[in-house]
């Protein structure tokens, strides 16, 4: 997906550390993890891309996906994350609990973004039950916001920054209230793929670690990648919040996501993370 969270990937093309590892990648686009993980589990695809919640939702439903490698991560601040849930500055909402009978708009409904949100409102000792969600693309939140369309929405980056421009203020950060380090995406594959060709994978797995590396330390060449292929503008790249990246996958934050989609009614069945995790192919 053209999102910021996947800047490692087309940095890592870019500077030849998969060519290093003797892999020569084609992306394909896809609009959502809706689309990525059949795709994947049927072999169209080796390697996917999504949010972690729906890689543990179809886990749990007996598909055959692994995580494999870790996408974007919170940076544990509020200065400096990337995922909040905003409101107008005059709205009368101040907290996670002031959501009980309004509507938030997310991106993706029964996903990490509506579980991240009534895992806030749990927290602050309000009933999420009576949160009312409303599904709509991200380009389209800042708009129903400022309309009054929904009272409040999900934005991460670089639709936090359109927020944060037109003074609409962050009332939690979604990452944050579940994990300070919350991997929030991550990459996936399947297990059938890692038994019959384990070099494959395991050489994904050192590239992607590599890549990580290499974004989280060099951020100017990492905005300058945004470019390349997302249709953020110039002066959007610039200044938008960037992930944190990791080189391995944070178990303890997939942990916390099957604690809260357990509890959110998300997932069939027992799960833990030595059914989805491939800690290494190789």
């Amino acid at each position: 997906m053209p999102l910021v969270d996947v800047a490692p990937l087309y940095l890592g093309i870019e500077q030849g550390i998969f060519e290093d590892h003797g892999l020569t990648v084609n992306l394909e686009t896809a609009q959502g993890g809706a689309a990525i993980i059949p795709a994947v589990t049927s072999g169209q695809f080796d390697f996917g891309f999504s949010n972690p919640t729906s890689v543990l939702v179809a886990a749990s439903r007996g598909l055959d996906v692994m995580v494999i490698a870790p996408g974007g991560s919170s940076t544990g601040d509020e200065d400096t994350d990337y995922g909040a849930t905003m409101v107008l500055p005059d709205a009368d909402i101040s907290s996670a609990a002031d959501l009980e009978g309004r509507t938030v708009a997310v991106n993706t409904l029964n996903n990490i973004s509506d579980s991240t949100v009534k895992e806030a409102v749990r927290q602050d000792g309000g009933d999420p039950s009576k949160v009312e969600f409303v599904e709509m693309p991200f380009p389209n939140m800042v708009a129903a916001v400022e309309q009054g369309t929904v009272d409040a929405a999900f934005l991460v980056e670089p639709f936090l920054s359109s927020g944060l421009d037109e003074s609409m203020r962050p009332v939690f950060w979604n990452w944050m209230e579940v994990s300070p380090d919350l991997m929030a995406s991550t990459y996936f594959s399947t297990g059938a793929l890692a038994e019959e060709d384990p070099d494959l994978v395991a050489a994904f797995q050192d590239a992607m670690a590599e890549s990580a590396t290499y974004a989280e330390s060099n951020p100017d060449e990492t905005r300058a990648i945004l470019e390349t292929y997302t249709s953020i503008p110039p002066e959007v790249t610039q200044v938008l919040r960037l992930p944190r990246w990791i080189d391995a996958v944070n178990v303890d934050s997939l942990e916390r996501l099957i604690e809260i989609s357990t509890e959110d009614g998300l997932l069939e069945g027992d799960l833990s993370v030595d059914d989805v995790v491939l800690a290494d192919a190789g």
